[in-house]
Formats: C-alpha cells, sequence, structure tokens
C-alpha cells in the first residue's frame, strides 16, 4: 500500500515512516498542511495519517476540504486531543479513524488495514478471485485452500490487482502501491513480479492486456 503520512514531529514521523517501510508500505512523509494537500492532488493513496495540527494548513482544514470535494481516501487523525469533544469533532469532519499520541505501532497497522479494508467495500479481512485468496491481515496468500509464499513486493502487486480485479490495472496504478517519492523504479521491475506470480500462481493467472496493464484471469479467460 500507498501511505501518505502528514506529520510536523521529527522523531514521531520518523519513527513511523520506518515502521510501514518495514512493513513492505510506500510512504510519502511530509511536515506540512499544504505540503500534504499537494501530495494529494498528484498522488494516489490507499490511506492518509494525518496530524490535526499541521502548519500551513490544518488536519482538520484539509480532512474538510477532502471530504468536501468527495475525496473519500480513508484518513486516520493522529493527535494529542484526548478529550471526548475532540474525537467526536475529529470523526465528524469525515475521518474514519482517530488515534491519540503516543499510540502503539502494531494498534496503528491494524487501524490502517481495517480503513483500507472499509474504503474497499470489504467486508472480510480477504480479497478473492477464483481460487486466490489474499488475507490483509497476515498477507498469506492462497491458491485453491493452499499457501503460496510471496515477497512482499509479489505481495503488494497482488493485492493491486485483486483490489481491481473486475478491471485492467495499469503499470503506473501497480508503481503508485509499491513505491513512495525518491525510490529508484527499475524499467522492468513490475514485468519481473508479474512473471514470479505467474510461477506461483499458474501461468494464466494474470493476463497481460497489450497497451493498457494486466488485469486477474477471469472465468472466460
Amino acid at each position: 500500500m500507498r501511505i501518505l503520512l502528514a506529520e510536523d514531529d521529527i522523531s514521531l514521523g520518523d519513527t513511523i515512516q520506518a515502521w510501514l517501510r518495514l512493513d513492505s508500505h510506500a510512504v510519502d512523509w511530509v511536515q506540512r498542511g499544504d505540503s500534504a494537500q499537494t501530495a494529494l492532488m498528484t498522488h494516489r493513496y490507499d490511506c492518509v495519517l494525518l496530524d490535526r495540527g499541521l502548519p500551513g494548513l490544518s488536519g482538520d482544514a484539509l480532512l474538510a476540504q477532502l471530504r468536501a470535494a468527495g475525496n473519500r481516501v480513508p484518513v486516520i487523525l493522529i493527535t494529542a486531543f484526548n478529550a471526548l469533544a475532540d474525537r467526536v469533532e475529529g470523526l465528524d469532519l469525515g475521518a474514519d479513524d482517530y488515534l491519540v499520541k503516543p499510540f502503539e505501532l502494531e494498534e496503528m497497522s491494524a487501524r490502517i488495514r481495517a480503513a483500507v479494508r472499509r474504503g474497499a467495500d470489504q467486508a472480510s479481512n480477504a480479497l478473492a478471485h477464483g481460487d486466490i485468496a489474499l488475507n490483509l491481515d497476515t498477507r498469506q496468500a492462497t491458491l485453491a485452500g493452499q499457501p503460496v509464499a510471496l515477497t512482499a513486493r509479489e505481495y503488494h502487486v497482488l493485492y493491486a490487482l485483486l483490489l481491481r480485479r473486475n478491471s485492467i490495472v495499469t503499470r503506473a496504478q501497480i508503481e503508485e502501491t509499491l513505491y513512495g517519492w525518491g525510490d529508484e523504479v527499475e524499467s522492468n521491475a513490475i514485468e519481473v513480479y508479474i512473471y514470479n506470480l505467474r510461477k506461483k500462481l499458474g501461468s494464466d493467472s494474470i493476463v497481460t492486456v497489450r497497451g493498457l496493464g494486466y488485469r486477474l484471469k477471469n472465468d472466460g479467460g
């Protein structure tokens, strides 16, 4: 997943970014609200971790703008404000969840997964298509019920395909899932990941749509 982290506390931001990258997420970290606004206008994110008290543009103002514009990206507010009125206000602004500092990083990861599931209208913690399934909590892929070992990058490519399982997924959409700002993208990396997934899930499991991208095989081919 690609996550936007908007947090002006350097120590906390560095800790969160390092944790999420260890969890194989692509993370773009900004320290100002107006920078987060620009990032959201130019990139697609699976989730936003948004501090309420950002300089330049407050997290509250940015969240209100997003929802007024119809942008439903999952947003988790992170803040030191713990009063009931503060939590209610944040949720009423359109936040999907609310984390009060200090918080446990494991809990943050679980809340991100839950927010992304809700944003994708996923009632369960799994994505499935035909015999292929992916547990979002354990990151375990299965083929006809049997476990399949995936690397972190292979997992995220399969996640992108399963999330849009009834559509063609472009190379750019896959890269948006895999890479954050400053990450080096090798020219044939996506092809390599697709090749490896086909070896593990079946040679015809992923269809190349020439000039457009990739899609999971439908029942009819």
